[in-house]
């Protein structure tokens, strides 16, 4: 497995956490506190959450396959973006399980050479 495959879930996940950490604080300031003027902020971090949601569960499921996850674990991880701060975790998480298996396809990539 590449190294790219890693680098750019992290990317999302990390992305996808801040935005919903930023959406949940954006709701709770609107309808929990009635604070005005959070429309505008809650509908455009929704938004861009929603859309790169979309993008995470792409290169998720292509870490997932790629790493052979078994099934459980993969939907923890396509989940992981919908509760939030547990992407922060989970990103961590198979960052540890992943990046022995890039360095052995790093060591049988030198070794054939």
């Amino acid at each position: 497995m590449k190294k790219s495959v890693l680098t750019r879930y992290r990317v999302m996940a990390y992305v996808t956490a801040v935005l919903l950490v930023l959406l949940t604080i954006g709701v709770i300031a609107k309808r929990v506190l009635g604070l005005d003027g959070f429309d505008g902020f809650v509908t455009g971090v929704g938004f861009a959450h929603g859309w790169l949601y979309v993008v995470y569960l792409v290169f998720a499921f292509d870490l997932g396959t790629k790493a052979k996850m078994p099934l459980g674990r993969l939907a923890w991880v396509l989940l992981a973006g919908t509760v939030p701060t547990a992407a922060f975790f989970v990103e961590r998480k198979v960052t540890r399980e992943v990046a022995p298996l890039i360095a052995e396809g790093t060591t049988a990539k030198a070794a054939a050479a």
